[in-house]
């Protein structure tokens, strides 16, 4: 059964006759994925190869991930390669307020990594071992923390370019577990994962598994679908969001110039998105709320010339007479701004 849907994810994302990196971190997820991909290779023609990203967080304990990690490629017959990435230096000045967390700071680390490795390696596709529970935990906690509908899309199985792929997104860690355990395979345990410190810990550990028994035993399924539900509303929507970005939005060096027109026309749902575009696309979209996009629509719609707001991250929006400029208040565009303060 774990095979088969393993074999039907490998055909929906493409993966037949491509070199993929399979990101193995030493865990159990990660240790199924890559012996599953391994008995799937021949018949899908999957070049495989094996990265290892070392954050160095736990010591001794990173280091013997590491070498349990090369083990398994050779004992596979499979080219592997590792590389340190300590997320800390990430998490270095600026406010706190916009800093990166540890676990956002390792990820961003990860990820950069895990390129640079495919690179070297020739890999055309990086997996991952993301399960149905990775999925579950996402979505609550982004509902959790007050998301709207685009975070409830959760987890992609493929990122936008296609490079990372998620063949595990449809398995739950339960079935993974089973499956190790048929296969007598070994693998390691990271210690911080069972620590209370994190609420995706907490998650994992305690409320979705009471969840799970008093309301919903199907409960994985359940977020899975919405996840899926959201991804292909939110696949139309974008569709939407750059179409319209294109018609209003242009770069001016460290600025975004955006049209005044029809703003207090164009229908709520699309006008926060393309605000949140521009946010994004002017580098300060991290630390935006609710509340910020809608005074900065607010400001799209009604403005003056001469006004402006700061945003966060450092951010200005300013009406000028042919339109609006967005960017970096530490580099004042042409003129400075003398305006009226809307703040």
């Amino acid at each position: 059964m774990l095979e088969r849907e393993i074999s039907r994810a490998l055909t929906r994302l493409g993966l037949a006759g491509r070199r993929v990196l399979v990101a193995v971190s030493g865990g159990l997820d990660s240790t199924a994925l890559l012996h599953l991909l391994h008995a799937q290779s021949r018949r899908h023609r999957l070049l495989l190869s094996v990265g290892h990203v070392n954050h160095g967080l736990r010591g001794e304990a990173s280091d013997a991930d590491q070498a349990a990690v090369h083990a398994l490629a050779g004992a596979l017959d499979l080219p592997v390669r590792s590389l340190r990435a300590d997320p800390r230096p990430r998490r270095v000045g600026g406010p706190s307020r916009s800093r990166l967390t540890l676990q956002e700071a390792a990820r961003e680390a990860r990820y950069q990594a895990l390129h640079d490795l495919a690179a070297g390696l020739g890999a055309e596709r990086i997996a991952t071992a993301h399960t149905a529970d990775d999925q579950a935990e996402t979505v609550l906690l982004r509902l959790l923390r007050g998301s709207g509908p685009d975070g409830l899309g959760g987890i992609p199985e493929r990122s936008p370019d296609g490079v990372i792929v998620r063949p595990l997104l449809g398995v739950s860690r339960r079935e993974l577990a089973d499956f190790a355990a048929r296969r007598g395979l070994a693998w390691r345990e990271d210690a911080s994962n069972a620590k209370p410190d994190y609420a995706r810990n907490r998650l994992r550990l305690h409320w979705l598994p009471g969840l799970a028994s008093e309301f919903n035993p199907r409960l994985l399924r359940a977020l899975a679908g919405l996840a899926e539900a959201q991804q292909r509303d939110a696949e139309w929507i974008d569709a939407q969001v750059e179409r319209e970005v294109a018609s209003r939005i242009a770069r001016d060096g460290r600025w975004l110039l955006i049209e005044a027109k029809d703003w207090a026309e164009l229908p709520d749902a699309l006008a926060r998105r393309v605000v949140r575009a521009a946010l994004r696309r002017s580098g300060g979209g991290r630390e935006v709320s609710r509340a910020h996009l809608l005074r900065m629509l607010g400001f799209l719609r009604e403005a003056r010339p001469g006004t402006h707001i700061e945003l966060p991250g450092g951010r200005i929006l300013r009406r000028e007479k042919a339109g609006f400029r967005l960017g970096p208040r530490s580099a004042p565009p042409p003129g400075g701004l003398d305006g009226e303060s809307a703040c």
